[in-house]
């Protein structure tokens, strides 16, 4: 792998643990949650986030929210 692969799989690994810190932080969940969340590159250059080791309820809350999004989002076309 070159060096411009490792590098943008870095960012999009970097970009995509900030989002989810972020809405972390929206839910009300502790700043120490978004602590175990790193970013990670594979020797090809894919990029991973590693969510660490979450408490249980703070997963719940997470799953929560998502199943709220998905509940409420208007449905698509692709659906019709």
């Amino acid at each position: 792998m070159d060096m411009q692969t490792w590098r943008d799989g870095r960012k999009r690994a970097d970009d995509a643990a900030k989002a989810l810190c972020e809405a972390l932080a929206a839910l009300g969940l502790p700043e120490s949650v978004g602590s175990s969340v790193r970013p990670v590159v594979t020797h090809s250059g894919r990029p991973y986030v590693d969510l660490g080791t979450l408490r249980a309820e703070q997963v719940e809350q997470m799953a929560q929210a998502i199943r709220s999004a998905v509940t409420t989002r208007a449905p698509s076309t692709a659906d019709s």
